[in-house]
């Protein structure tokens, strides 16, 4: 029986598979937070981007999971409790694909909308919008947000990282302390010490009433937390504001995007007297993962950190992302590692074309191994 040989051709393609399989993509050893060459250099293995300016459906983003849920007010600590709806979950892409700037979908400020529904609820439960990262094995990571604040008065927006009441990252936006003189965030470490306080952190060393050299209600602007072992770093717009080094989260979580309300004098206020918007035109968040798979992954795509662009800087964001002034189509088109074709390799991710799964270049890879070796058997 006359023995099948391989083609010449096909066996020099194989190799050359084989040997593609092997070469570094970029950003292979993760992403990094300042220059090797800073004192405060960090790198982080996974990433989450979510550009909402051109995310037709939040509904389909396998990345995010909108919240149902209700709180009584005696739980909720306030005169009103709060249920959380999908439907408070709006999202309002711009028309033009391919712009960063323009007229939205729906009209108005475009993004993913969070809405606090308006008046006093005749059920004792203001209806709010919460939105939560699937992933919850976020374990140190830089943390942004691009958004709106509501110019109505009596609602909390807040950008948190959460693994329980006392282990807590929290960018807070009181929609009643914006006024002509003031535009202040409140930047807080959730604490024991807030805990044993009735989770009030004022009193304690990890809370800072923070004033901005701008009104969070007047356009998009980003806003920032960088949380290593040591310390908790926060940002505007890519300006430092504080670090805190107490109470420093030491579990793994997630991040949430939420806008609430339940009447508290002392901190939300309200409800507003009509619906209120908080407006997000993206989340980048760049993290290490409490997994193990995640952790194998990396150490297996991770073969030579100090080879060319193994590690890629995270760039800052220096002025406000706003699609919505003169140059909002200049301002508003900030990078996405995950827009580039060789920079997100085995980065689990939402991609709107399709299912979530792993970035095509990672899909290829897997595909490439069996077939590969298939012809080398021939």
């Amino acid at each position: 029986m006359p023995t099948f040989r391989m083609p010449k051709f096909a066996s020099i393609f194989a190799l050359a598979l084989l040997q593609s399989i092997h070469v570094s993509a970029d950003c292979e050893c993760g992403y990094s937070v300042n220059a090797t060459t800073s004192p405060h250099y960090s790198v982080f293995t996974d990433l989450i981007e979510s550009d909402f300016l051109h995310i037709d459906n939040i509904k389909a983003d396998t990345d995010w999971q909108l919240q149902a849920y209700n709180v009584s007010a005696a739980d909720s600590r306030g005169p009103y409790g709060k249920l959380a709806e999908v439907d408070n979950v709006v999202s309002n892409p711009l028309k033009n694909k391919k712009s960063f700037s323009g007229a939205s979908t729906l009209g108005g400020d475009p993004g993913l909308q969070l809405f606090v529904r308006g008046g006093k609820p005749s059920n004792g439960l203001v209806p709010i919008a919460e939105v939560a990262s699937v992933r919850g094995d976020m374990m140190y990571g830089s943390f942004r947000i691009s958004m709106k604040l509501t110019n109505l008065s009596g609602t909390c927006g807040a950008f948190f990282f959460y693994f329980n009441n006392s282990q807590e990252i929290d960018l807070e936006f009181l929609s009643t302390q914006f006024n002509a003189s003031a535009s202040p965030v409140n930047l807080v470490l959730q604490s024991p010490a807030s805990a044993d306080a009735g989770f009030d952190a004022a009193n304690t060393t990890t809370f800072d009433l923070h004033q901005l050299p701008f009104q969070p209600d007047a356009g998009f602007h980003e806003y920032r937390f960088d949380w290593t072992k040591d310390k908790v770093s926060f940002y505007a717009d890519g300006q430092w504001l504080r670090d805190m080094s107490q109470a420093v989260p030491t579990d793994a979580g997630h991040i949430t995007m939420s806008h609430w309300s339940n009447g508290d004098s002392h901190w939300s206020g309200g409800p507003p007297e009509k619906d209120a918007v908080l407006t997000v035109s993206y989340v980048k968040a760049y993290f290490n993962s409490s997994l193990p798979a995640r952790k194998m992954d990396f150490s297996g795509r991770c073969k030579n950190p100090s080879a060319k662009n193994a590690t890629c800087q995270i760039p800052d964001q220096k002025v406000a992302p706003d699609p919505l002034g003169p140059n909002g189509n200049t301002a508003a088109n900030t990078f996405f590692f995950t827009a580039q074709s060789n920079m997100a390799v085995n980065q689990t991710v939402y991609r709107q074309s399709g299912s979530a799964k792993k970035r095509d270049v990672a899909l290829g890879l897997s595909l490439a191994l069996p077939l590969a070796l298939v012809l080398l058997s021939l």
